[in-house]
């Protein structure tokens, strides 16, 4: 069987916090085409925001997807440290399974 690659991971993980009805979204952190202008926007927010946000009874919840190999890069390291100094959670995820085994 092949391994997933991290975007049928993150599709997986969207599709199971649909499900359990959970209020989220995807935090599109990259540079995005824009066909207006024939190229891509730069990115300008804040660097290291995870892939998807939940905020789950008032609780803000970032989740960083990553494939089989994937690694946090510095800056996702830092807002993850600064995020749970400030109350919220972090979740560092390669399947559902961590998203269940999260308490999700």
């Amino acid at each position: 069987m092949a391994k997933l690659k991290e975007t049928d991971i993150q599709k997986a993980i969207l599709d199971y916090l649909s499900v359990k009805r959970i209020f989220h979204w995807r935090q599109n952190n990259g540079a995005i085409y824009d066909p207006k202008i024939g190229g891509y926007r730069s990115h300008t927010g804040m660097k290291g925001v995870p892939d998807i946000i939940c905020v789950i009874d008032g609780q803000f919840v970032g989740i960083e997807v990553k494939g089989p190999r994937g690694r946090q890069s510095a800056d996702q390291k830092i807002f993850e440290r600064r995020l749970i100094e400030n109350g919220g959670k972090y979740i560092l995820a390669k399947s559902v399974t961590d998203i269940e085994e999260a308490g999700l």
